[in-house]
Parts: C-alpha cells; sequence; structure tokens
C-alpha cells in the first residue's frame, strides 16, 4: 500500500454536509460524482494531501443508508492507494483477510476499488483503490 488516498465519511443529506465540510475545512467541494457500483452520490474535498469524501445514499436501503442507520453518521471507511489492485488483492486473500467483492469494480474518482470485510481489520472498513490509466 502507497498512501491513505482518502477518508470517506457517510452523510444524510448534500445539502446540509457539503456547506458543513466547507467550512470545517476552509475549502470549497472540488467534484461531486454518482457511483453506480455502490448506488452512492460522493462529494470531494482536498485537504493538505488527503482527500475527504462524502457519500450520500442513493436509495434507503443502501449501503451508505443502512451504515447510518446502524451507526450514524461518521467515518465510514479508510482508502488505500495501491500500485496493482489485483495483486495487493491476492496478497491479502493470502494473508487470510476477507474481500467484499471478488474482482475490482469502477470507483468514485477514476479508479478501481476493493473492500475488505471490517471483520478481519479491527471494525474498520478498508478500501482499496487503484487509479486507472
Amino acid at each position: 500500500m502507497q498512501n491513505i488516498d482518502h477518508i470517506g465519511i457517510a452523510v444524510k443529506d448534500f445539502k446540509t454536509s457539503i456547506p458543513l465540510f466547507e467550512k470545517l475545512l476552509n475549502t470549497t467541494c472540488y467534484k461531486t460524482e454518482w457511483v453506480e457500483s455502490e448506488k452512492v452520490n460522493t462529494a470531494f474535498f482536498k485537504t493538505g494531501e488527503t482527500k475527504i469524501e462524502l457519500l450520500e445514499s442513493a436509495t434507503p436501503d443502501g449501503v451508505v443508508a443502512k451504515f447510518i442507520e446502524k451507526k450514524g453518521e461518521g467515518i465510514h471507511h479508510i482508502a488505500f492507494e495501491v500500485k496493482d489492485i489485483q495483486a495487493e488483492m491476492k496478497r491479502l486473500l493470502e494473508e487470510g483477510f476477507v474481500l467484499l467483492n471478488e474482482a475490482p469494480k469502477s470507483g468514485a474518482d477514476n479508479k478501481l476499488v476493493c473492500f475488505l470485510h471490517p471483520k478481519g481489520t479491527n471494525g474498520v472498513l478498508v478500501e482499496l483503490c487503484q487509479s486507472r490509466v
């Protein structure tokens, strides 16, 4: 793993959350994007070398909506950038980690992504992400 790519934060709605994070981080939201594979809307902020990704569920029964229902708004995942997502997935499987998807899928910000089951990572949902070239 190379570095932290972003921290994902689950929010109920962008109407209140985007202005809140713009004030908090003293920067503007530089992009919003629909992610079909996860059925979520995303909003991105850059602070220093780190990106913050807000996640808003597009459906009442979506994974982010279920997360908020269970745990409330807050940190949803931490994403690590990798050079070769296939090789990293293979390595982690060999180390005994459980992947939530068998193959990388399309994510926000022109990335291929894969999630690790939080039961094997001390309750933290970990995302691997690789930039598409």
